[in-house]
């Protein structure tokens, strides 16, 4: 008897594991869980952060600099009129302050103008894969409850075959009928196969856009809850309108044309001069120092501090500069044309938003013009990549 219980708690205890385990996600979890572990959004976060630290770097110019040196060691040996050994050491520290220079402007806006950029490139992430999530999440719900409207289908024609059967070999009916009956309901076998997989593609994309283990023996999670269609009446010119306005694909240009237009302004500080002040000073602590230059030994403590300015200017280019500007000038245009580019392919959805509204497949052209959109935003981002790696050297 006592076999008995602890068979049946031991069958209860894993049912309520599994049953736990199986449980489903609701749309708020799935969103929250996607803004937390999602590997895109975190990524971008990332990379604000080292667009930060980039500030940093790029301001660092108008910043002043110090130096201090404490060379010391220990002095071996006998010499007349000395000890053994000893000790010795002195301090050397140097200042230095920029008072002109024409990189310091753009090299702020351009540290600001990365923050900026990593700022919407967070916004985008976030925006598609919530958007992503939602529509994964929608997805499932929509395939299972597909699959299991063509399963009681399938079974009500299964049962219709059974008595088409029983009135063919009572005679009522022909075989004809039979074989009809029998096709309609084996029609129904590859679209039920279809929700599934269509179903466990939902799944594995939520899996993916909340960051879970996707491993071999990961559970995926389910959708919780149900559809509920509802019509939507939608302004096309008015939500066309703040579309267009709120656009972050558009924004993302137009950060990277004031990116590339503060590089130039970078390079081309070098065809101006550069105005610093330099102090520098060093300590010895003894006395009697023989200085190069001079005749003569002193008493005092051989310290001495030298204050000036150091002025620089390249006055004859050797094409290093003109080069670099020539090859930033065309980036620059590469970036305003592709922004010009987007502009002009969102000023035209306002026309053909009321077709795009209506059907799933007049969606098409929305899609392909966003995918383009994202293909010159990714062709945007390389040059500006590859002029932050020349800011840094």
């Amino acid at each position: 008897m006592k076999s008995i219980r602890f068979a049946a708690a031991l069958v209860a205890a894993s049912f309520l594991s599994i049953s736990s385990g199986a449980r489903g996600v609701t749309l708020d979890t799935l969103l929250q869980s996607t803004l937390e572990k999602n590997p895109a959004i975190q990524q971008a976060k990332a990379h604000l952060e080292e667009a930060a630290g980039q500030r940093l770097v790029l301001r660092s110019i108008m910043w002043p600099d110090a130096n201090l040196r404490v060379p010391a060691g220990v002095q071996g040996g006998h010499r007349a009129g000395e000890s053994g050994t000893k000790g010795f050491g002195f301090v050397h520290g140097s200042f230095t302050q920029a008072l002109f220079n024409a990189a310091i402007p753009p090299s702020r806006r351009r540290g600001d103008v990365d923050v900026l950029i990593a700022q919407q490139q967070l916004n985008v992430a976030v925006v598609q894969q919530l958007h992503a999530a939602r529509l994964a999440f929608y997805a499932a719900l929509y395939n299972r409850a597909l699959q299991s409207i063509r399963q009681d289908q399938r079974r009500r024609l299964e049962e219709n075959v059974v008595s088409e059967k029983q009135r063919y070999e009572a005679g009522l009916i022909d075989r004809s009928a039979l074989t009809s009956a029998t096709v309609q309901a084996r029609e129904l076998d590859s679209q039920i196969e279809e929700a599934q997989r269509a179903y466990a593609e939902a799944r594995l994309k939520l899996a993916e856009a909340m960051g879970r283990d996707l491993g071999p023996e990961a559970t995926l999670p389910d959708a919780e809850g149900e559809l509920q269609f509802a019509p939507v009446f939608v302004d096309v010119d008015s939500e066309t309108a703040a579309a267009l306005e709120r656009r972050a694909d558009l924004k993302l240009a137009r950060l990277f044309v004031r990116a590339a237009n503060e590089d130039l302004r970078i390079i081309e500080a070098g065809y101006y001069p550069a105005l610093e002040a330099r102090v520098s000073g060093e300590y010895i602590p003894v006395s009697g120092i023989h200085r190069e230059g001079t005749s003569r030994r002193t008493d005092d403590i051989s310290s001495e501090i030298r204050a000036g300015g150091a002025y620089t200017w390249s006055v004859i280019d050797n094409g290093k500069v003109r080069g670099a500007a020539m090859k930033q000038r065309s980036t620059r245009e590469m970036n305003e044309l592709t922004c010009r580019k987007l502009e002009a392919n969102g000023s035209g959805w306002g026309n053909k938003g009321s077709v795009w509204f209506r059907t799933d497949n007049r969606m098409k052209p929305k899609q392909k013009n966003r995918s383009s959109a994202d293909d010159q935003i990714a062709m945007m981002r390389e040059p500006a990549g590859k002029i932050m790696v020349v800011n840094g050297l």
